[in-house]
């Protein structure tokens, strides 16, 4: 299989931790600009959400490497959506993709996250994760994404232990973890 990316002096190894990819690495672009959830709160919050994987219709918003949406996947979800602008992720990510041949089983947009959502008209999801960088949260693009859950659906959101997480009537908290200055709070859209 070829690899159409290849990241240059990185010395990040991230890797799927569980199911059909467990233990395999993944690409991760060079520079500082992508910070993929390490592993430690990664695994918390799959273990957290382990019932509502399979079979699920994901959006990785602020995609990124893919970490989260071929995590998900790797565990049994049915389809990953991935936001991403930033072009040299879309790479890594496409090479994650065609590396674990999930062609089929996920949509990549190449567009900023508000502008897609501005627009997006299309099936609502199961799992949102939200993993928007600490320096430019957008909690206001983040509180978008509540209307794109299924009833009963689940959004994660990541952000740093300093800051507040949005709100909106009809979709309540249901945990929030800290984890060394990152804060991962669980939503649930109320049926």
């Amino acid at each position: 299989m070829q690899v159409i990316f290849r990241p240059k002096n990185n010395n990040m190894n991230i890797r799927l931790i569980s199911g059909k990819f467990g233990g395999r690495k993944i690409v991760v672009p060079e520079g500082n600009k992508t910070h993929p959830m390490g592993e430690r709160i990664r695994n918390a919050l799959f273990n957290k959400i382990i019932d509502d994987v399979p079979g699920a219709h994901v959006l990785d918003a602020f995609a990124g490497t893919g970490a989260l949406g071929l995590e998900a996947i790797s565990r049994g979800a049915a389809h990953a959506t991935f936001i991403e602008k930033d072009r040299l992720a879309q790479k890594a990510l496409v090479t994650n993709i065609k590396m674990f041949q999930l062609e089929h089983n996920t949509t990549i947009v190449n567009a900023p996250l508000a502008s897609w959502v501005d627009t997006y008209s299309g099936p609502k999801f199961d799992i949102i994760f939200a993993d928007p960088p600490y320096d430019d949260v957008q909690f206001s693009t983040v509180s978008q994404l509540f209307g794109l859950l299924k009833p009963s659906a689940l959004m994660v959101l990541s952000h740093p232990g300093r800051s507040e997480s949005p709100t909106k009537p009809g979709v309540v908290v249901v945990d929030n973890r800290g984890y060394s200055g990152a804060v991962l709070t669980f939503y649930r859209r109320e049926a």
